[in-house]
């Protein structure tokens, strides 16, 4: 069932809406608005009757009636029987207005040069899997070149060992022994204890959230999902045929100074209500706002999905990227249901393409009858190679995350001079910032991102029907000095976004580029 939202719930979220710079109604109309857009209000969601919120903001109910109605004319209200509108985006695709010197942006709903360069695709169709073109500084991927020299050691004595696996066939669903054993030692080691039946072998944390869905999960199944999230997963769940539950963040702390947290209540109640079949989370340095969820909100979520009948799975992928040190539980500690997703591209390197999945041998079996549909095993070499780095997974990490913290704090000085109307919530680990943008123009910034030798990820690529306009994912891996080249050309790009206020009231009430 589509969700809804007591009147109370979207008071907390409306925060002190009404600053008296216009009408009641258009002022409250105005941050329902932006709610939307940010994702913090999901769609298809049903709004308070007009009588239960106008009691609870302590208005007319002809302001709310009126704020309710101008939503309508904007197309981000559905006309409900009664007052119980639903949210949506609009359906409309205005073209973007030809910009001074730079030739011409292509549609909002079609896909054109520009928009392949940037990363986007048409309505419907995928965003395109490609690096960026030569010559672009890309900021679309949040992801370091190999840790060089552990990784080629590994790989030459994974050398020495593969004679001895060639008289085999090689086929190998659960992966071989020597690196789930290697796994369920980290596991046992951080407080989880597991054996190598626990553990399955993927090609990389993407295969492995695939290989859980297909196994648990039929069409038009419910998964539950933070809002925002990581963009492949919601694509893995989509491709399945399944519907995502978005749970939206909310802010802590006062002002610009906001850092995204979970909403357990909003968390607790959407697992009561919808009962979804999944809850996939990112709580370790979450993609890709950077936190870190405390352990009290684990245990509360695991027990939270254990009462719901709920499959909780867990993405590891970022937790070893702990830039400020803070101590987290793995959440397979607080139930034993708990499905976790691991993988070493991030803390070593992407072309690794080795993952796992963690859970109970029962499931494990499971996963490995449905992996057959998909492939017969990972690569032999790969699997050597990886075993040797998970027995030493500290040793490269003390560089690499000084190189990162490094990054992150010239980016965050970098936006606070260059950007300065740009909110950003410093990341407790991770390899990126969130960043809040001072107006729903994270698309034209991506469409016109090439022109100023830079390639971005729309903030609606991170969320679902078009959330997120006004927020941009900026990954802090690249040198300093990159690192500055790419803010300045975002500078200029904003800039040139400035210069077109035609444009700029288009996105006020446009709705995002969709990509699937």
């Amino acid at each position: 069932m589509p969700g809804t939202l007591n009147s109370s719930a979207l008071a907390r979220l409306l925060g002190k809406w009404h600053l008296g710079a216009a009408p009641a109604y258009r002022e409250l109309a105005d941050v329902v608005r932006l709610l939307i857009l940010d994702g913090r209000v999901a769609l298809d969601t049903a709004l308070p009757s007009e009588r239960s919120l106008s009691d609870t903001l302590g208005v007319s109910r002809t302001t709310v009636t009126a704020a309710y109605a101008h939503l309508r004319e904007q197309g981000f209200l559905s006309s409900g029987q009664g007052s119980r509108g639903r949210t949506r985006i609009p359906r409309l695709t205005p073209l973007l207005p030809t910009l001074p010197s730079h030739g011409e942006l292509p549609a909002f709903g079609n896909a054109g040069p520009g928009l392949a360069a940037a990363g986007l695709a048409a309505p419907g169709l995928a965003a395109p899997g490609l690096t960026a073109p030569e010559g672009l500084i890309d900021l679309a991927y949040a992801a370091l070149p190999a840790s060089g020299e552990v990784v080629h050691r590994a790989f030459a004595a994974g050398l020495t060992e593969l004679p001895a696996l060639l008289p085999g066939f090689g086929y190998d669903a659960m992966g071989l022994l020597p690196l789930r054993e290697a796994i369920a030692e980290r596991y046992s080691s951080a407080g989880v204890p597991t054996d190598a039946a626990q553990i399955m072998v993927t090609s990389g944390a993407q295969h492995a959230l695939n290989i859980v869905i297909r196994a648990l999960t039929e069409r038009q199944d419910k998964i539950l999902v933070e809002h925002p999230s990581y963009p492949n997963a919601l694509d893995a769940i989509r491709a399945a045929g399944c519907r995502p539950v978005p749970v939206a963040f909310v802010g802590q702390g006062a002002g610009a100074s906001q850092v995204p947290a979970w909403d357990m209540p909003a968390l607790q109640s959407a697992l009561m209500q919808q009962r979804p079949r999944i809850a996939y989370v990112v709580p370790d340095f979450h993609n890709p706002t950077g936190q870190l969820m405390p352990d009290a909100q684990r245990r509360e979520l695991a027990r939270a999905a254990t009462a719901a009948g709920t499959v909780l799975v867990v993405d590891e992928t970022l937790r070893e990227l702990n830039l400020d040190g803070g101590a987290a539980t793995p959440v397979a500690a607080f139930s034993p249901a708990v499905v976790t997703i691991g993988s070493l591209s991030k803390s070593h390197w992407g072309g690794l393409r080795t993952g796992w999945i963690r859970a109970s041998e029962p499931l494990i079996h499971r996963f490995a009858a449905a992996r057959t549909t998909l492939d017969l095993g990972g690569p032999v070499m790969e699997q050597l190679a990886a075993a040797h780095l998970v027995r030493a997974l500290d040793e490269p990490l003390p560089a690499r995350l000084d190189s990162l913290r490094e990054g992150r704090s010239a980016l965050l000085e970098l936006l606070g001079k260059h950007l300065p109307e740009w909110e950003t919530a410093r990341p407790a680990g991770g390899l990126s910032i969130w960043c809040k943008l001072p107006g729903p123009i994270s698309t034209a910034l991506t469409v016109i991102a090439p022109d100023f030798g830079i390639r971005l990820a729309a903030g609606p690529r991170f969320g679902i029907g078009g959330a997120f306009e006004r927020y941009l994912r900026v990954p802090f891996t690249l040198p300093p000095a990159q690192l500055e080249t790419a803010v300045l050309a975002l500078r200029r790009a904003q800039d040139r976004l400035d210069a077109a206020p035609q444009l700029r009231r288009t996105l006020k009430t446009a709705p995002a580029v969709a990509i699937a």
